[in-house]
């Protein structure tokens, strides 16, 4: 697990010809689960997709809180999400987790379990993105989706039934972006990622107000 995968780096890469010569982020998440023996700690991850990589971090962080979790590990699985976002936002060259986070792991099986269910649908993504109208210079790509990751991922940590599935779709389109240079997809999850922030607003502001009448009614 601890094999460094040259070649890939998720915000340092620019020229659309130079991205295609590299590997996709479905080939790098199969040769990890590949790899995979007895633990795989969220150290391990890291290290093998390389401490640059922030696309691919994203992508794999955002996939965990697409699986159905019990309520609440949202809390948890959100928090590697944030602080990757944040480093971005704030452009760091470094993808950096505390050892508390890097310390955390899965089994062998359970992390295949995860990547039997992203990589069948990144392969399904990755047919129909391509490096295209890439709005942005250099690393101005990472600071942009870092912000916007950084805002879906504290959405994803609220105690809201079933409100991280969306922001964490958005957050892993906005991976998946980058990492191919795709500016339609960029603007795609743009926009899933403002739908979802609206219908947490929504459910949110319901149920302020529901509970405002409620205790209103209790006088």
């Amino acid at each position: 697990m601890k094999q460094h995968m040259d070649g890939f780096e998720g915000g340092e890469i620019d020229a659309a010809p130079r991205r295609r010569r590299g590997r996709r982020l479905s080939e790098i998440f199969a040769q990890l689960a590949h790899d995979a023996k007895d633990q795989v700690s969220i150290g391990d991850i890291r290290d093998t997709l390389g401490k640059r990589s922030f696309a691919p971090l994203l992508v794999l962080f955002a996939a965990f809180n697409l699986l159905p979790l019990p309520p609440g590990a949202s809390a948890v699985l959100g928090l590697p999400l944030l602080i990757v976002a944040a480093q971005m936002a704030f452009g760091s060259s470094r993808a950096w987790l505390p050892s508390f986070i890097t310390r955390r792991s899965l089994s062998a099986e359970q992390f295949r379990t995860v990547t039997d269910w992203v990589i069948p649908r990144l392969i399904r993504l990755e047919e129909v993105v391509r490096p295209r109208y890439w709005p942005f210079w250099r690393r101005q790509g990472d600071r942009v989706i870092g912000f916007i990751a950084l805002i879906l991922s504290v959405s994803i940590t609220l105690p809201i039934p079933l409100g991280n599935w969306l922001p964490a779709f958005a957050t892993a389109l906005l991976g998946l972006a980058l990492s191919e240079r795709d500016g339609i997809l960029f603007a795609v999850g743009s926009v899933v990622g403002a739908a979802s922030l609206a219908v947490i607003g929504v459910v949110v502001g319901g149920a302020g107000f529901a509970t405002h009448a409620f205790l209103a009614w209790l006088g």
